[in-house]
């Protein structure tokens, strides 16, 4: 019976199903090894031999022999939230802040970071205790109205130091978002009501610029009003400086006619009396009143024959 079997094994239906056997036991020990892996996007792949990286991969497929373990590394952007960090002012006032930061694994930098700091890229503890460093030292070089007033070159030079210190461990800063930014109640309130006093004196200023705005106004019409009514006397009397001007020019004129003219208003005399000589009758009036006419004789001159 068994060599009846293997009689048929050996024929060429045999060769077919050994090679079968061969390529299922093949199969069968790939499955068991698994080489494949696979590197997701926005990750780095840790290739480690019994315990030493050998070389970091990057997205996609992966095969690895057996002896070789692949770790998968985050270089995506990641957050470490720090709540109520304290530091203290210049001129010693306490505040807190609330921030969040946002940071990355530099990609040429995952064999660093994954020997000496994390196995997948999670900063976070590193992140909130240096923040909290950097803060404290930022806050001591402002006053705390300087801190209030220059809050973005606060936050500049949080984020400028932030980078350094986080460059040690292999993080790249994106951004840092600052809340919650508070002082004491009781600086608060002073705060409050020096912010109240300011509001108060910009209104009291306000008012009286619009006081000085409107007396100056005031002032510019009446010495316009003034400037016209003095223009408008000028005026007049240069207008009446001419007309008398031009009257007594008149006048001399006239004088200098007739003090040119002598002997013609001699003759129209001597013509006048002619007239009313010739004209009496050679009788006195009989009545005389007050604005009657008396018949004039110029005895001055002797008689013409």
């Amino acid at each position: 019976m068994n060599d009846i079997f293997a009689d048929k094994v050996k024929g060429p239906s045999g060769k077919i199903i050994r090679t079968l056997v061969a390529v299922a036991v093949v199969i069968a020990i790939i499955l068991w090894i698994n080489p494949f892996s696979t590197v997701p996007t926005g990750m780095r792949g840790v290739v480690t031999q019994f315990g030493a990286i050998k070389r970091i991969e990057q997205e996609g497929l992966v095969i690895l022999p057996p002896w070789q373990q692949l770790t998968v590394f985050n270089v995506r952007a990641e957050e470490a939230t720090i709540e109520n960090a304290e530091g203290s002012t210049s001129d010693t006032q306490p505040v807190r802040v609330s921030m969040t930061v946002r940071y990355s694994i530099a990609p040429d930098r995952v064999s660093e970071v994954f020997e000496k700091y994390s196995r997948d890229g999670n900063l976070s503890s590193y992140v909130q205790t240096a923040t909290q460093e950097i803060f404290k030292a930022v806050t001591a070089r402002y006053t705390a109205p300087d801190l209030i007033s220059e809050r973005a070159q606060v936050s500049s030079d949080i984020n400028t130091a932030l980078k350094q210190k986080l460059a040690l461990y292999g993080a790249n800063v994106i951004n840092i978002d600052m809340r919650n930014f508070s002082f004491s109640e009781t600086y608060m309130s002073a705060i409050n009501q020096k912010v109240t006093q300011e509001q108060l004196r910009l209104v009291a200023e306000n008012q009286l610029k619009t006081v000085e705005a409107e007396q100056k106004q005031k002032v510019a019409i009446a010495e316009a009003e003034a400037a016209a009514a003095r223009a408008k006397a000028d005026g007049e009397s240069y207008a009446n400086l001419k007309i008398a001007t031009a009257q007594a020019e008149a006048l001399r004129i006239q004088n200098a006619a007739l003090a040119q003219n002598k002997d013609v208003l001699e003759l129209r005399r001597i013509e006048v009396d002619r007239v009313k000589a010739e004209r009496w009758d050679g009788r006195l009036p009989q009545n005389v009143y007050a604005g009657a006419p008396i018949p004039y004789l110029d005895v001055s001159k002797p008689a013409t024959h």
